[in-house]
């Protein structure tokens, strides 16, 4: 049997606000208001510092709109607009520190999966940039967590242990823990966040050391004894 970690995409893998605000100003160019982008850096700023709420940025930033009469057309068009920059200069991200050695060492033991609610536009070629793409040994894009993890879960459940990681503690985690997966929480409510988790930390690469030590323990004991 083989363990799997599932990753999520934004705030996990790829880390920086470049996306989200990139998002905003979408937001703002389609409600004409230039004060739009910036007013929302600012609530997505006490939002990363543990003073505002909101399950992630976009999710700051769609709340915001939505209060302002953004209906949900524009908001999707934003959002798919916004997409379309990922990994630009008007969209910059990063990988947490290590992520090709990490990913490399803990693929030893464990099956890598990607596993995000984003389109899949522009993520193969960044994560193919960054020298990781072919560490993963499935990517699923536009899933649908919370319900839509399920599925990948099970499945992967099937095979063996199952570690999901990611920065939404309802969307990335819950459905793992509810069939029986560990879990571990990234991200700006990691530290404040109150849900049961296996392993927490500010990113991902806070928690390398942690994940290799669960996928060599998983492997150990799905692996038959001799």
């Amino acid at each position: 049997m083989t363990p799997t970690i599932i990753l999520d995409f934004d705030g996990t893998v790829a880390l920086g606000l470049g996306p989200i605000e990139a998002f905003a100003r979408a937001v703002g160019a389609a409600a004409a208001d230039a004060g739009f982008a910036p007013r929302a850096m600012t609530a997505i700023a006490e939002f990363e510092d543990g003073r505002g709420a909101g399950r992630d940025g976009y999710d700051v930033v769609s709340t915001l709109a939505a209060a302002q009469g953004v209906s949900p057309e524009a908001l999707e068009a934003a959002y798919q607009s916004s997409r379309a920059l990922l990994g630009s200069a008007d969209a910059p991200v990063s990988p947490p520190d290590r992520l090709a050695a990490f990913l490399t060492r803990v693929g030893a033991h464990a099956d890598v999966v990607l596993a995000t609610n984003a389109p899949g536009a522009g993520i193969r070629s960044l994560l193919d940039a960054w020298g990781v793409a072919d560490a993963f040994t499935a990517m699923h894009f536009t899933v649908g967590k919370p319900a839509g993890l399920t599925a990948i879960v099970r499945d992967a459940l099937q095979r063996g242990p199952v570690l999901s990681v990611g920065d939404i503690e309802e969307f990335d985690l819950r459905p793992a823990a509810a069939l029986g997966a560990d879990t571990a929480l990234v991200g700006a409510t990691a530290a404040r966040s109150t849900a049961e988790v296996t392993l927490r930390g500010r990113t991902l690469a806070d928690l390398y050391d942690r994940i290799e030590a669960w996928a060599a323990a998983a492997h150990a004991a799905a692996s038959p004894a001799s």
